[in-house]
């Protein structure tokens, strides 16, 4: 009898117990989920709220922009890009010179070495010591000639073979100028079969193609130098969109291989005439230039701005599309142990920076809605 009390004593033991733990869970939950009242207004206890880190606001007033989606790269003018190459082919004496390397406008790049530079060199010197007898027998047929002591052809003959030679040293003078040679040092009889090459502009080497060594012809690319003092963007827009842009309109860019950071541009030029992959060049000057680090050629994703115009607005995460109908929850009432919202649904108008444009706005000005929560309790897709 005795043991049978104690097995009745245990049960109602473990009874009480589990209906405890049943209360705890319950409680827990009831602090989790969200209650619907009958009148289809959604509940929420200020506990549930704050633990779902709900929050309530209302509309804004927000800029919508228009824009055209376009991408292209970092360039510069063409006046300060050079490539660096021989008047006359040689053979490259010396380069000492690495990409990266800033450079400035008439420093020395590289020495070519030829034995044409010799010869031309003793062609100038040639033609020159011509010139003094070309010139006083041209002087004395001219006297000769007005004094009728001569014949006109004699004349004639002396100024065509001055005037050739006179062409020839001009020409040849021209010459080593090209190639930086002092036609004062070779008349003092400084022949030299080196040339150096001199940079055109200040910039920094973006390429070197050649070695010690390496022949270069006439018109071979030897390096290239580029000053980025002046960079500027080139957008590719499609014919589609070209109607929109003008002249002046704002353009944030983006690097994306780079940096996350916008940046922002103006066009400036607009392409008169469609490439053959049916796009228009478009060119942007950079709004704060002196503050950019960027290398020329790199690619550029870029929004060109044709409108703008404010509107009311909500944040993307207080509305739940629902069989593709925009829905919120309206604040219908606040008591002292939590809130009362109504579903509604509202007309969006464009999205931007995590906004949606509202465009019945006005039925809902002094209303506030559960900003951040609203999936939780709606659902959606």
């Amino acid at each position: 009898m005795r043991q049978i009390s104690s097995i009745i004593t245990f049960i109602t033991l473990l009874f009480l117990i589990n209906a405890c733990g049943s209360k705890e869970a319950k409680d827990t939950t009831t602090e989790n989920e969200i209650a619907t009242t009958t009148d289809n207004r959604i509940y929420v206890t200020k506990a549930q709220f704050e633990h779902n880190e709900m929050t309530l606001g209302s509309l804004e007033e927000k800029e919508f922009l228009t824009v055209v989606k376009t991408t292209g790269m970092i360039d510069v003018p063409p006046e300060n890009k050079s490539i660096i190459n021989a008047m006359m082919g040689g053979y490259i004496k010396t380069t000492p010179l690495l990409v990266g390397e800033r450079v400035k406008k008439g420093q020395q790049l590289v020495t070519l070495e030829n034995p044409e530079f010799i010869t031309l060199q003793q062609n100038y010197l040639e033609v020159k010591e011509q010139l003094s007898y070309l010139k006083a027998e041209f002087d004395r047929q001219k006297t000769m000639v007005e004094e009728k002591i001569t014949s006109q052809k004699n004349y004639l003959k002396a100024a065509s073979e001055y005037n050739t030679a006179m062409a020839r040293f001009s020409g040849l003078k021209k010459q080593l100028s090209l190639l930086n040679i002092s036609a004062s040092e070779v008349e003092k009889g400084n022949i030299t079969s080196i040339v150096a090459i001199y940079s055109p502009i200040s910039g920094s080497i973006t390429k070197v193609n050649v070695a010690r060594g390496t022949f270069v012809a006439p018109g071979t690319p030897i390096m290239e130098i580029i000053d980025n003092e002046h960079i500027h963007i080139e957008l590719s827009v499609f014919e589609k969109d070209i109607m929109q842009l003008k002249k002046g309109q704002k353009i944030r860019f983006t690097i994306p291989e780079a940096s996350e950071q916008t940046f922002e541009a103006e066009v400036y030029l607009i392409g008169a005439a469609i490439e053959n992959n049916r796009t228009v060049n478009v060119h942007g000057h950079l709004k704060n230039e002196s503050e950019a680090n960027f290398l020329v050629g790199m690619f550029v994703q870029a929004d060109i701005i044709t409108s703008s115009r404010s509107k009311m607005a909500l944040p993307e995460t207080a509305i739940v599309t629902i069989d593709e109908i925009d829905t919120a929850l309206q604040l219908n009432k606040t008591d002292e142990n939590g809130y009362y919202f109504t579903p509604v649904n509202l007309q969006s108008d464009g999205a931007n920076n995590g906004f949606i444009a509202i465009s019945d706005a006005q039925e809902f000005e002094a209303s506030k809605f559960l900003t951040n929560g609203a999936f939780k309790l709606l659902g959606g897709n």
